[in-house]
């Protein structure tokens, strides 16, 4: 008997809690999409393998046996997990649940990535996303080793770049942030020449915005300035610029950010003469590597603004 107990099928348990639920053999029956004769029989195959009933027929239905009670409570916890199972399994197929680990260069972040993000989480709020910002050299050593499930990062010249799908994005423009009243914002366009001694802040060597710069100045005859703070963080070139009078070279979408509502207070432009524009950056994702429901719905949203724009 134990061993007919451990091999009960979920039809039969179903059957079970469901005449227990409805005490009619007939709505039992339909709850579980049999036929009434098909669920009597069934019904009548346990009691028979169990030796004990597990109902007694009543006028106003049927009601559980002592014995019943003992099946009607275990079959309940069982047919209430494989619900769960299925609402959860059919969750994560339609990407409403799981992780999602995401990396971008910070253009991509605020332009593209969080945006789709926010509008994910606002449709699936259970899915965990985590996100990292980060040079394109970082992003694709960790999309190498299975950190992210995708990336918007530029590919190196190193990179094997057929292991990867490549969608590309677009490109970013370089812009010099300053503080308001900064002695070169008066003048007008201003040339690369005439900003060649003053003090700035960028990213180190290697950072593809400041080799967009440095060609910027090779193409004017000039070496880069001297006169330098190197860091990638924001919050480092906002104290900066309230500071002193330094030059930021920051991304299009990072001078967006500064100068909107609530940290545009003290903050301007300078106007070059030419534009300086960064290599573009790309959506990239292993070719080799299954990716979760979760993870392609974000993808698909990313792809989707950036064809928007």
């Amino acid at each position: 008997m134990g061993h007919y107990l451990r091999s009960l099928r979920p039809v039969q348990l179903r059957l079970i809690a469901a005449i227990a639920q409805n005490g009619k053999l007939r709505l039992a029956a339909d709850a579980c999409g049999m036929t009434t004769p098909a669920a009597s029989r069934m019904l009548a195959d346990l009691e028979a393998h169990l030796e004990t009933a597990l109902f007694t027929r009543q006028p106003k239905g049927m009601v559980t046996t002592p014995a019943g009670d003992v099946i009607v409570r275990h079959a309940r916890k069982v047919v209430h997990d494989l619900d769960l199972m299925e609402s959860e399994f059919n969750t994560h197929l339609e990407g409403f649940s799981g992780t999602v680990r995401v990396g971008a260069v910070t253009g991509g972040a605020l332009a593209i990535l969080i945006p789709a993000i926010l509008e994910l989480k606002r449709d699936a709020p259970q899915i965990d996303v985590s996100l990292e910002i980060a040079p394109s050299a970082q992003l694709m050593d960790g999309l190498e080793r299975g950190q992210f499930d995708f990336t918007l990062s530029r590919v190196g010249v190193h990179e094997h770049a057929g292991a990867f799908d490549i969608t590309p994005a677009w490109s970013e423009r370089v812009l010099l942030m300053v503080r308001k009243g900064h002695p070169l914002t008066a003048q007008g366009p201003v040339s690369l020449a005439a900003m060649r001694d003053a003090f700035w802040t960028m990213q180190d060597r290697g950072a593809p915005i400041h080799h967009a710069l440095e060609l910027a100045f090779h193409n004017e005859g000039l070496e880069l300035p001297d006169n330098v703070i190197k860091t990638a963080s924001v919050v480092a070139i906002m104290a900066l610029l309230r500071d002193s009078d330094v030059i930021a070279v920051v991304t299009q979408e990072v001078a967006d950010l500064l100068l909107s509502p609530p940290y545009n207070a003290g903050l301007d432009l300078l106007e070059t003469k030419k534009p300086i524009i960064i290599e573009p950056y790309y959506v990239l994702y292993p070719r080799d590597r299954l990716m979760s429901a979760a993870a392609n719905r974000l993808r698909k949203l990313v792809t989707q603004r950036l064809s928007a724009q």
